[in-house]
Parts: C-alpha cells; sequence; structure tokens
C-alpha cells in the first residue's frame, strides 16, 4: 500500500488483516531493513491489522534515507511515523486505535514518532534502543564492531541497489562477502576515518560525519519524554549491546506527558542478547527454562490491554520484571534500578602476581596494606580479542576462553560460603598507571563456577584521555598513578555459594572497543599503534576496589 506523506513522497507498506473483515485496532511497524510478507500471523489471528512500512528511501519506499545518526533523522521518520498512524486510523478496517511495535532501529522510529503525539497512537512497544547514540561510549571509547557491521551488511546494500552501483545488492550477498572474505579487512581498518572512500555515496558522507563528530547526541530521547504521552512497553538482555534502552523507563516515570505514561511503562530484561530476545539459550549458555519468554505472546497481551480493553492482567503488573542470573528466578521492582540495596566492597590485593588466574590476586573486603602493583603490556597490535558471535552480536562469554593470554589481570574471592545477590552497574575504582600519554582499562566481572564455566557478567571500558568527560581532554602523565572510574554494565546476578566473584581488568576488549593506539593523537585519523606498560595499584593509599549493589 502506498502511503503519502505531507511532503508528498510515498512510503510503501505491507498491510495484514484480519479475514472477518471487521474493523480492528492496528498496529504498525517501520523499519530500514526491508519489510517482508510473513511474520505477524499471530497478531492478525489475535484480532489486529498489522502494517509493515519500508522507512523513507529504503527498499520500495520513495525519497532519500536518512540514518539515525544526524539530527535531521529524528524530525523526519517522527513526521513520517505521525503521518501513517493519522493514515492507518482513516482506512477502514481500522477502528482509529494504533499502537507500535519494533526492536532496535524500528524501536528508535516510536521513540521519535511518539514525541509528535499523533492523536490515534495509544501505546508503543518500543524494544532495545538506547537512549542516545554517540561514536564513544565508555567513556570515550569508539566502538567499531557490531556498526561497522551495520553500515556495510545492513544498509549499504540496498542504497548500492538504489544507486545502480555494482553489488552486493542484498543483505545475503553482504553477508557472504562479510563472513567468507573481508571480516578481517574491515574490522582491522586503519585509520577509521579513511573507512567512508571505500561505502557507496548515500551513506559515505553520512559514515565520514559520525565520525567525524563522535560526540554529537543525534537523537536525544532523554528531551522527549515530556512530551511522550502513551505507555511503552521495553524488552532487553543483560547480554544485550543495546542495553542502555533500561534508562527509558525512569525518564518516562518521571516525566512522561500523562500519567497513562508514566504509572503504564514497563520493563522487562531476561538472560538475552539482541538478537535473542526471549529465548532460553545464547551461544552455549542453558539458562534454563525460567528463562524462555514468549515476546509475541507478551506484545499481544500488552496492546490486548491498551487497545482493546482488555483486563488481562498488565495494568497491575510491576513496573520492572527481571531474570536474576544463579537463581534462574524472575524478580519484580518499581524503578530501574531496584531500590533498597546496599554497597558491598571489594578490594584487589595479589602479591604481584595477578596476571594468570590462580595467581594470588584477591578481591577482599577489607583494605589491603602497603604490598606489591600488578603490571602487564598492552599491545595494541595484539588485543584481547571480544568473545561475540561471528555476527558481531554480543553474547554471555566464557572467559575461561581467554586465560592463555598475559595482559589480563586477575582478582578472585575465595570460593562463598553464602549466595551474595548483586543487580544494577558494578563500579570499579582503578588506581593505575601507563607508560602511555592516553589509554583504556576494561573491566569484566565474572561468575566463575568451580566446574566451569566463568560467566562475564557485564563489562565496562574508560578511555584515559576521557575518564572525566566526552568533553573534556585529559592526558596522563606517564609513570604517575591515576583513579579511573569504571562503571560496568546492567546486570542481577546471584553468586551462588561455591562460585568465586572474579574481576578482570585488561585494556581491550577488541573489536566491541576499538584499539587504543596508546599515542594520544586521534584514533580514528591516526594508525600508529604503540605499547603501553600498565600498573595497577592495590596499596593502603591506592585501594584499587570493586563495588557492587547487593541485596
Amino acid at each position: 500500500m502506498p502511503v503519502a506523506m505531507r511532503d508528498g513522497v510515498l512510503l510503501r507498506a505491507n498491510v495484514f488483516r484480519p479475514a472477518d473483515g471487521c474493523p480492528a485496532p492496528a498496529l504498525l511497524v517501520r523499519t530500514p531493513y526491508g519489510k517482508g510478507n510473513s511474520g505477524f500471523e499471530r497478531y492478525v489471528r489475535a484480532g489486529y491489522v498489522v502494517v509493515w512500512q519500508d522507512c523513507r528511501g529504503r527498499y520500495a519506499s520513495d525519497g532519500d534515507f536518512i540514518p539515525f545518526t544526524v539530527e535531521e533523522a529524528a524530525e523526519v521518520e517522527g513526521r513520517d511515523g505521525y503521518d501513517t498512524v493519522e493514515w492507518l486510523a482513516r482506512q477502514p478496517y481500522c477502528n482509529g486505535k494504533v499502537g507500535t511495535m519494533g526492536t532496535s532501529y524500528p524501536a528508535w522510529t516510536q521513540w521519535v514518532l511518539a514525541r509528535q503525539r499523533p492523536p490515534h497512537l495509544v501505546a508503543m512497544c518500543a524494544r532495545s534502543i538506547p537512549q542516545e547514540l554517540t561514536t564513544f561510549d565508555g567513556p570515550g571509547a569508539f566502538r567499531p564492531a557490531r556498526r561497522l557491521h551495520w553500515w556495510i551488511n545492513n544498509i549499504a546494500p540496498d542504497v548500492r541497489r538504489r544507486h545502480g552501483l555494482p553489488g552486493p545488492h542484498t543483505v545475503d550477498e553482504a553477508l557472504a562477502i562479510w563472513n567468507e572474505v573481508e571480516r578481517g579487512h574491515w574490522i582491522y581498518f586503519l585509520p577509521w576515518l579513511d573507512l567512508p572512500r571505500y561505502l557507496p555515496e548515500g551513506i559515505a558522507e553520512y559514515v565520514d560525519d559520525w565520525l567525524r563528530h563522535p560526540n554529537r547526541q543525534a537523537w536525544r530521547i532523554g528531551d522527549a519524554y515530556r512530551d511522550i504521552a502513551v505507555p511503552n512497553l521495553d524488552v532487553s538482555g543483560w547480554f544485550d549491546h543495546c542495553n542502555g534502552t533500561m534508562g527509558h523507563l525512569a525518564g518516562m516515570q518521571q516525566d512522561a506527558r500523562t500519567e497513562a505514561a508514566r504509572r503504564g511503562s514497563r520493563l522487562i530484561i531476561g538472560p538475552w542478547n539482541h538478537s535473542g530476545l526471549g529465548r532460553r539459550k545464547l551461544g552455549d549458555m542453558d539458562f534454563g527454562p525460567p528463562a524462555a519468554v514468549d515476546i509475541d505472546d507478551l506484545t499481544i497481551r500488552w496492546f490486548d490491554y491498551w487497545l482493546k480493553g482488555l483486563d488481562n492482567g498488565i495494568g497491575r503488573a510491576p513496573a520492572v520484571e527481571y531474570f536474576v542470573l544463579g537463581a534462574d528466578q524472575w524478580k519484580s521492582a518499581d524503578t530501574w534500578p531496584p531500590g533498597g540495596t546496599r554497597d558491598a566492597t571489594y578490594f584487589l590485593s595479589s602479591g604481584g602476581d595477578a596476571g594468570h588466574p590462580t595467581g594470588s590476586g584477591l578481591l577482599t573486603p577489607t583494605p589491603p596494606a602497603d604490598e606489591a602493583s600488578d603490571r602487564y603490556l598492552y599491545d595494541p597490535r595484539d588485543p584481547v580479542p571480544t568473545l561475540w558471535s561471528p555476527e558481531l552480536f554480543s553474547g554471555a562469554p566464557d572467559r575461561r576462553a581467554l586465560e592463555y593470554r598475559r595482559d589480563i589481570l586477575y582478582y578472585r574471592t575465595p570460593p562463598l560460603t553464602e549466595p551474595v545477590e548483586v543487580v544494577g552497574y558494578p563500579e570499579v575504582i582503578l588506581h593505575a598507571s601507563s607508560s602511555a600519554p592516553d589509554t583504556d582499562f576494561f573491566a569484566a566481572l565474572v561468575d566463575e563456577r568451580p566446574d566451569g564455566p566463568a560467566l562475564q557478567v557485564c563489562s565496562g571500558i574508560v578511555c584515559a584521555r576521557h575518564r572525566h568527560s566526552l568533553q573534556r581532554t585529559d592526558f596522563l602523565t606517564p609513570g604517575e598513578v591515576t583513579e579511573f572510574r569504571i562503571r560496568l554494565g546492567p546486570t542481577a546476578c546471584r553468586f551462588l555459594a561455591g562460585h568465586r566473584i572474579r574481576l578482570e581488568i585488561t585494556s581491550s576488549d577488541f573489536p566491541n572497543y576499538d584499539r587504543n593506539h596508546n599515542v594520544g593523537r586521534n584514533d580514528l585519523a591516526d594508525a600508529e599503534l604503540v605499547p603501553a606498560q600498565q600498573t595497577v595499584f592495590h596499596s593502603r593509599q591506592d585501594c584499587s576496589r570493586l563495588v557492587l549493589s547487593t541485596q
């Protein structure tokens, strides 16, 4: 179906309708990835019209594509979404009530649409999209892996097709080339600012702009909640590289425009990654039957409540439901992170031999006396590899795969005598020095089980020059002890009796995070790589420590 936008551009959608022909509530999905002809049968059989639309400038839709890396995209997609909702509400097969749904980029299209407040929008289900997109994260660490894969394999093929350029013209063709020929070439590409030269016109200019403005906040969803009048159902996972989406709930609860949006929004967090929401298994990890959630059923029940008025319990559901790793059970809370926690501090300690997993590196509840420090060499030409899938989606990695390396420091508790349950955002306060003017420090919190695996629960990174702020540059004085605060990602994990809480410290996690070149220049423009000698201190004066919020 062609849908005319206010500027005359035609966007095209596939429409799926119940067979009885009666007017029904409608669900809208807007995507840059190409609409299809299947996947929504359950929704239609549940009594919904489903409209699956190609975004402007993508696949069957007319106009020029503007990716979400620039501010203009939010304005354009917001208007297009508004126009489509109101067009849909006027159709004879729609009863005038419209909801939106989708994950990742289709979730972003919902946030910018909802801010426009189309009169017939009733509820949304925007899953797994952070509050903001910046080139840097951590703070200050460039994340090339998934975004590079996205530009080359998900976005570029259709741009080539539309502009009459040589292939690949489909995602499948591009993925075959990536997986079988060019993956290593692109991941190890240097310098990043040269990348746009190898991309087709139509996205090359946007990639160049993205790399040249790494601190830009193109989305500003945090400023949008006050304009949003409808409730949202969000779904994410502990191992989802987009689990920054968890911040939306607090923003909606505090600032949303209506009581329904403030009190009605919900968040579900499972042991999942971005591409496996609702599944009990992630790679080799099986989180048990409780981890399996029927996301389609959950979504249908959400819209049954808001669009059909069915009293199915959604209105009485807790604001947050989250899966506790280790315990393999669900808990609920009124907010994320949950309240009622207390801090537990574990101090780093060793005899100077924490560079292998069976060394003397300890996590202890008592501050250390004056003692030896730990050292390792970080060589950006040989970075610690990210334990991700070939598709560069984050997972639930077993850190034992990296124990052969000698550029990782290990600090562990003794086997626990009773469980320790952690929830929220762990933090590492690290006292360290480097021989370089700029470098990175990466921390991973690990549940070390007596019979394996050593499950990476969450992680975080800090770029030395941006340790205070992305907007501020503070180079190191080589050899000088400096305090770094590393905020790890969200988690809920019960470390069971007999397990060890393990903290790993290193300087790379590539290609999840780009290699810091250790030279103090713009790593996106410079190709020189220099090794750095790193030292971690854990004395009475410089007490490095791990802080956990426990229940």
